[in-house]
């Protein structure tokens, strides 16, 4: 039996500030970042089927074919024996810092919601899907701690706050970045509003992430030139954002960037 189809969007994640505290002998790292989600991603379309099915499409939907896909894993579980057919318009570049299919999972977790309910359990469902699930369910400002699982509310003054996403359309695996951390503490993140924690944070992963993608140090640059108030790697790269006070500024900066490297993909948007 069919339903009328259901809509979610799957919210691109950035990361304010990423510090990096330990890595643990079983190989994770204890870390401590501030979410943020801008109002634009991925678009995943639901409705209920006789059997489980996804198809996929957009601009960067190529680059899943061939591969398992975390929303047939997370359907089963979640799904607790109905059927969908799912449909996802893959439009954030895959392996970029950005979220990715945990984003599309948290889209998921929220259309099942709507339909039928989560489940019991559903908390340790998401967090053994991907240590950002979690916090794309929730997919507001919002704090990560431990692995990222360990979840608080965020401040929300930047909601609104104009941004620039400019990804140079190479993919950045998520391991070796975080092989590449050095070991070193270097404190822990701030306290106080967003921006103030924003602006005074860091992403320990940026020096990791661009010795093995250079390119990601030019995107900085470029977006350095056009005076945001901020500008920064999210997660392990290679996707970085530049954070505005007003939107002609975000604009202009976004004209002359893909006028000047067309080749790159940007997105432009607000955070939620």
């Amino acid at each position: 039996m069919t339903s009328s189809p259901l809509t979610e969007i799957a919210w691109a994640k950035i990361n304010l500030a990423l510090h990096i505290r330990r890595r643990r002998e079983d190989g994770f790292h204890l870390l401590e970042t501030l979410f943020a989600f801008v109002d634009g991603g991925d678009v995943l379309t639901g409705s209920r089927a006789r059997e489980d099915s996804l198809t996929i499409e957009g601009e960067f939907g190529a680059a899943l074919a061939g591969s398992s896909n975390i929303l047939l894993d997370a359907l089963g579980p979640l799904a607790r024996g109905r059927r969908w057919r799912l449909h996802l318009d893959k439009r954030l570049p895959v392996a970029a810092g950005l979220g990715g299919g945990s984003a599309d999972a948290g889209a998921l977790f929220r259309l099942v919601e709507r339909a039928q309910g989560l489940p019991e359990g559903w908390e340790a469902i998401a967090a053994r899907l991907g240590a950002d699930v979690p916090a794309c369910i929730a997919s507001r400002s919002i704090f990560g701690r431990g692995t990222g699982t360990e979840l608080a509310p965020g401040p929300e003054d930047l909601a609104g706050c104009p941004v620039l996403l400019v990804n140079p359309r190479l993919p950045v695996a998520t391991g070796p970045v975080f092989r590449g951390w050095d070991g070193v503490d270097r404190g822990p993140m701030p306290e106080g509003s967003a921006r103030a924690i924003a602006l005074h944070g860091r992403n320990d992963l940026e020096t990791p992430a661009i010795a093995l993608c250079p390119e990601i140090a030019a995107v900085l640059a470029a977006l350095g030139t056009h005076a945001p108030w901020l500008a920064r790697m999210s997660g392990s790269g290679a996707t970085c954002f530049a954070l505005f006070d007003d939107v002609t500024r975000r604009d202009e900066a976004a004209a002359t960037i893909v006028a000047r490297h067309p080749a790159w993909w940007q997105m432009t948007g607000a955070l939620r």
